[in-house]
């Protein structure tokens, strides 16, 4: 894993964390568990929280949640706030239950002002109903009290969103698990330079480059948003010849998946210890050619 100053975790791009288990990209955080993109510290005992963080404690199926929360159940974009359930785009807020864009409130439930007695004898019997009559989607999946959102509700589809970057599916692969999916729009560029005609020396570019429309190698046949053309603007040219760079052959958006390619997945394979042979937890996958070591074996070889 890559990590630096942590006691007893597992993931990969962690760092001074304890008992982080199975997270990627965390920072001093402590008692996590399936977390990710923890990037800002202080955070304790939270499970399958996602994003941002921030002294944020005792946090549960959320994501973009923040700031100085606590208690925080199902959320989404939750800023310091406390005791806070399947709510979104709330700031400032306490005890809430099935609330939206709220700030500075407290006792609320659908968005309606009670008292807290009538808050506190309320939310139980929700809960209760939650898991007697859960929410059952087109797929047969069962949403009880606890469970994050429905996926068939979500207000993006799955290749527009970093899920596609980071765990890649095809059409029909996102619609077997019953996510919906962008069609690309049709785009009719009247392509002007061909990506195999472009030079393979930057020496060799004229600067009419920012004028011409360059197809994308891809041409659209890709899983990675291709957007089939692009074109050169005169300080990015100009930014390739200082560094002795040639003309990219792709768009933008294929050539952020070709770099995302080059991290880690944020998945754990078992392998082997490549010395001791043990059987270890790692992001490294068993066909990739680097010498894995378990943390023992690791430590004699560096020390």
């Amino acid at each position: 894993m890559h990590g630096v100053k942590n006691l007893n975790s597992s993931g990969d791009y962690i760092s001074n964390s304890k008992y982080v288990k199975n997270s990627f990209i965390a920072t001093a955080s402590e008692h996590c568990k399936y977390c990710m993109w923890l990037i800002v510290g202080g955070n304790k005992d939270c499970y399958d929280y996602t994003q941002f963080g921030e002294n944020g404690q005792r946090v549960y199926e959320a994501m973009t949640c923040g700031k100085n929360i606590d208690s925080v159940i199902n959320g989404i974009t939750v800023v310091e706030s406390q005791r806070v359930h399947n709510s979104m785009f709330c700031f400032n807020n306490s005890d809430l239950f099935g609330c939206v864009s709220l700030r500075k409130k407290q006792y609320c439930i659908l968005n309606k002002q009670y008292t807290k007695e009538e808050y506190e004898e309320l939310v139980p019997k929700i809960i209760e109903h939650m898991n007697k009559m859960p929410y059952t989607d087109k797929k047969g999946r069962i949403y009880k009290y606890g469970e994050f959102f429905p996926t068939e509700i979500s207000q993006f589809n799955y290749n527009e969103t970093s899920a596609q970057e980071f765990f890649p599916m095809t059409k029909s692969e996102a619609e077997a698990h019953g996510y919906s999916w962008k069609e690309p729009k049709e785009k009719n560029y009247k392509i002007t330079l061909k990506s195999q005609d472009l030079p393979d020396s930057i020496l060799d570019v004229k600067d009419d480059i920012t004028s011409q429309i360059i197809e994308c190698e891809h041409k659209g046949q890709c899983n990675e948003q291709c957007a089939t053309a692009f074109r050169i603007i005169p300080q990015e040219l100009q930014f390739y010849k200082s560094q002795n760079l040639p003309i990219p052959r792709l768009c933008p958006n294929c050539r952020h998946y070709q770099r995302v390619r080059n991290r880690n997945p944020n998945k754990l394979f078992l392998r082997n210890c490549a010395k001791c042979n043990k059987e270890i937890e790692t992001s490294y996958a068993p066909d990739r050619p680097e010498i894995v070591y378990c943390e023992q074996c690791y430590q004699q070889e560096v020390m």
